[in-house]
């Protein structure tokens, strides 16, 4: 039995919508119906039915849905117990590139120093790979966005920082209006497939601007230089980025609320190496508190 296909019935048992569990999973609707078949194959017996315009489990799929969970926290249980003289002390960790480039250096610093022993891999990608991969046992941990759906109660999570919108504009251009500079400035688009860029844009429209779009690309260092470079503005969640600081750029907070980038590591609760999980929590929160929050931009106008 594929495990995978598992996570797939739960999802589409804790959505209602084989829709909304395909997007979670960033594959199609019909692969998860095809799979939810394959586990009805294999089990002989019909899983889900639907309700209207949502799917619900039949009596044999509540079943299945309260046994799925512990059988797949037992499969990673025994995974790392197999490879446990292999793998004994080792961390595999997911982060996304925001993470890389700022606090995740300085988090793994202080991890090492308490924990010499441990052999740490990395691995980067968006959070909605990393969310899948830890929920598949494939990644102990990650440091990432707080997905943009609610998390399961299999998982735990521990919220490091809040990065409001902000607008990032050549040092020359300090002091103006951010919103004037939105609208005459060409703008270096922060990707929209990413969360902070699904901020960014929900900004624009609540402010009515309609900005002339020069770049779309997904690395914040990157933006940064160009924006140093002269070659336009960009509205951008307050990172940890130190880079930022070495650019010849300013940030400038927005007159109107914007919604704060959430983000902070997530784990399986029933993860084999929880004791290792909670010492790198507590690493990163140290490391936070000792860099502050986002920093305060004094409000423009």
């Amino acid at each position: 039995m594929e495990t995978s296909y598992l996570y797939s019935f739960l999802l589409v048992v804790e959505s209602g919508s084989m829709s909304e569990a395909a997007r979670r999973l960033n594959i199609t609707a019909s692969a998860v119906a095809q799979q939810i078949r394959t586990l009805e194959r294999e089990f002989n017996v019909s899983l889900l039915a639907r309700a209207g315009r949502t799917v619900l489990p039949t009596p044999a799929g509540h079943r299945l849905a309260q046994r799925a969970p512990l059988l797949l926290r037992e499969l990673t249980e025994t995974k790392a117990t197999v490879h446990s003289e292999d793998t004994a002390g080792e961390l595999l960790i997911g982060t996304i590139n925001t993470a890389m480039h700022s606090l995740l250096p300085d988090i793994l610093a202080r991890f090492v120093q308490k924990c010499p022993e441990v052999k740490v891999f990395l691995q980067s990608g968006t959070t909605k790979d990393l969310y899948q991969a830890v929920q598949q046992g494939d990644l102990d941990a990650a440091i990432c966005l707080y997905p943009s759906f609610p998390l399961t109660k299999t998982f735990d999570w521990t919220l490091l920082r809040e990065e409001p919108l902000v607008l990032l504009a050549p040092s020359r251009l300090a002091g103006q209006d951010p919103h004037a500079l939105l609208r005459t400035q060409p703008l270096i688009r922060y990707d929209r497939s990413l969360g902070g860029g699904q901020l960014a844009d929900r900004y624009l429209h609540a402010a009515h601007i309609a900005p002339q779009e020069r770049f779309e690309l997904s690395s914040l260092v990157a933006i940064a230089m160009m924006v140093d470079r002269g070659l336009g503005v960009s509205l951008v969640p307050d990172t940890a980025l130190p880079l930022l600081d070495s650019q010849r750029v300013v940030r400038i907070a927005l007159p109107l609320q914007s919604q704060a980038r959430r983000f902070g590591v997530m784990w399986l609760r029933s993860s084999a190496r929880l004791p290792l999980i909670h010492q790198l929590v507590d690493c990163a929160r140290r490391v936070v508190a000792l860099r502050g929050g986002p920093r305060n931009t004094p409000p423009s106008g």
